[in-house]
């Protein structure tokens, strides 16, 4: 079983920088695919970002290209999310979540997809 621990949201004003981290428990997490995801209010969960169980291949939503950026250590059980050049449509409530197989799909990319979640960090950009 494997559970995950998201920290690092906050406040902070458009332009800044955050690092979201994920921290997982249990074994098996180095060998599962891991993403971020996020929901606003009154909005669908969509993906951000995701990362192959080595850190290896690494996958961006358009909105975040080129801002974010997903790694992982494995060595510390952890997932990271460094994001930059925040933007007020960046508010969301922001969640780790693990795939039980080492690679994600780029055909599917949607919640069902994983099996494992933490419970969200807050991330709020202002103008």
């Amino acid at each position: 079983q494997v559970q995950v621990v998201e920290s690092g949201g906050g406040l902070v004003q458009a332009g800044g920088s955050l690092r979201l981290s994920c921290a997982a428990s249990g074994h098996t997490f180095s060998r599962y695919a891991t993403a971020w995801f996020r929901q606003a209010p009154g909005k669908e969960r969509e993906i951000v970002a995701a990362v192959d169980w080595s850190g290896g291949s690494t996958y961006y939503a358009d909105s975040v290209k080129g801002r974010f950026t997903i790694s992982r250590d494995n060595a510390k059980n952890t997932v990271y999310l460094q994001m930059n050049s925040l933007k007020p449509e960046d508010t969301a409530v922001y969640y780790c979540a693990a795939r039980p197989s080492p690679y994600y799909r780029d055909s599917d990319l949607g919640t069902d997809e994983y099996n494992y979640w933490g419970q969200g960090t807050q991330v709020t950009v202002s103008s």
